[in-house]
C-alpha cells in the first residue's frame, strides 16, 4: 500500500516537472518571437528612414548655378565718348551642388548695354563633376558700333562719370545624372551686372543673380 502511494507521488512529481518544464519552453519561445517582431519592426523603421534620406537628399536634382568670375583682365581698352570696344578674359563657373554630374550643352552668354547686345561669348557643352565647379575661361568682346542713336546720350553720361555698366546673361540647358541610372534635366541661369572704372581701367563691381 505505502508503494502505491510513493509511486503515486512520483508520478504526480513528474507530471508536474514536465507541465513546468513546457511552460517555460512556451515562455521562452514567445520572448523571442516578442524580441524578433521589435528587431524586425526596427529594421524597417531604419530601412524607411535610410530610403528617406536617400530620396530627399541624394536622388533630388538641385538647378545648378551659373555665373561670371569676378577676375577680369582687360585686353583691350579703347574708350572715347560716346563710344567703347573693350575686350577682357575672364571666367564662367558652373557650380553644381548634386550628388550627381551636370552634363551641360552649348549656352551662348549675351552682353547687353542699355537692353541693346553689345557682346556675346559662346560657353562650350562640357561637365561639371558632382559636387563641384567647373571654370571655363572666355574672352568676351563688347562693342558700341551695334547701339541704337538713342543709347548715345546715356553713354556718354555715364562715361563722363568715369563708368560704364552692362549687363551679362545666359540660359544653359542640361541633365543632372543620378546614380549613373536617373537623368533629370535642370537649367541654370546667369543675370550679372557688371560695373567698370573706365579711369582706372578696372572693374568696379559685378554682382549675379
Amino acid at each position: 500500500m505505502a508503494e502505491k502511494i510513493n509511486q503515486q507521488q512520483a508520478n504526480g512529481y513528474t507530471r508536474s516537472d514536465e507541465e513546468s518544464g513546457t511552460s517555460q519552453s512556451k515562455e521562452l519561445k514567445r520572448k523571442k518571437r516578442i524580441k524578433l517582431a521589435i528587431y524586425i519592426a526596427i529594421f524597417a523603421v531604419f530601412q524607411i528612414i535610410v530610403i528617406t534620406v536617400f530620396g530627399a537628399v541624394i536622388m533630388r536634382a538641385k538647378s545648378p548655378k551659373l555665373r561670371l568670375s569676378n577676375s577680369i583682365e582687360f585686353q583691350k581698352f579703347n574708350v572715347s565718348s560716346p563710344s567703347f570696344d573693350i575686350t577682357f578674359a575672364t571666367q564662367v563657373r558652373v557650380k553644381n551642388s548634386n550628388f550627381g554630374p551636370y552634363n551641360f550643352d552649348n549656352t551662348t552668354a549675351v552682353f547687353t548695354y542699355g537692353g541693346a547686345t553689345v557682346g556675346q561669348v559662346t560657353i562650350p557643352k562640357s561637365k561639371a563633376g558632382i559636387k563641384s565647379t567647373k571654370k571655363i575661361n572666355v574672352i568676351v568682346s563688347l562693342n558700341s558700333s551695334q547701339l541704337p542713336n538713342s543709347a548715345s546720350d546715356d553713354l556718354s553720361r555715364e562715361l563722363a562719370a568715369g563708368m560704364l555698366t552692362f549687363s551679362g546673361a545666359a540660359r544653359m540647358n542640361g541633365k543632372v545624372e543620378l546614380m549613373w541610372i536617373m537623368k533629370k534635366k535642370k537649367s541654370a541661369n546667369m543675370n550679372c551686372t557688371v560695373i567698370i572704372d573706365v579711369n582706372e581701367k578696372k572693374l568696379r563691381s559685378l554682382e549675379c543673380k
